[in-house]
């Protein structure tokens, strides 16, 4: 769930509104009674944590094929 605030005017507000965001709370600024923004927690990224679930394709760094790479150097 959001909770909806007014943009901050000071660098202490935005601070405090930091705060909230890391202690896991999603906030909507609002400007002039419209959205802009909505600032949500991120999680850490940890190392290793999503092996087994992307796979490359043996040929990834081989050459495109001509009619591919035709379209990228004579756009139309």
């Amino acid at each position: 769930m959001s909770i909806s605030v007014n943009l901050p005017e000071t660098p202490e507000q935005l601070a405090a509104l930091i705060d909230r965001i890391q202690a896991g709370e999603e906030l909507l600024l609002i400007k002039e009674g419209v959205a802009i923004a909505h600032l949500v927690p991120t999680h850490p990224r940890i190392p290793g944590q999503d092996k087994g679930r992307v796979m490359i394709a043996p040929d990834f760094n081989a050459p495109l094929p001509e009619d591919i790479l035709n379209d990228f150097v004579n756009p139309t």
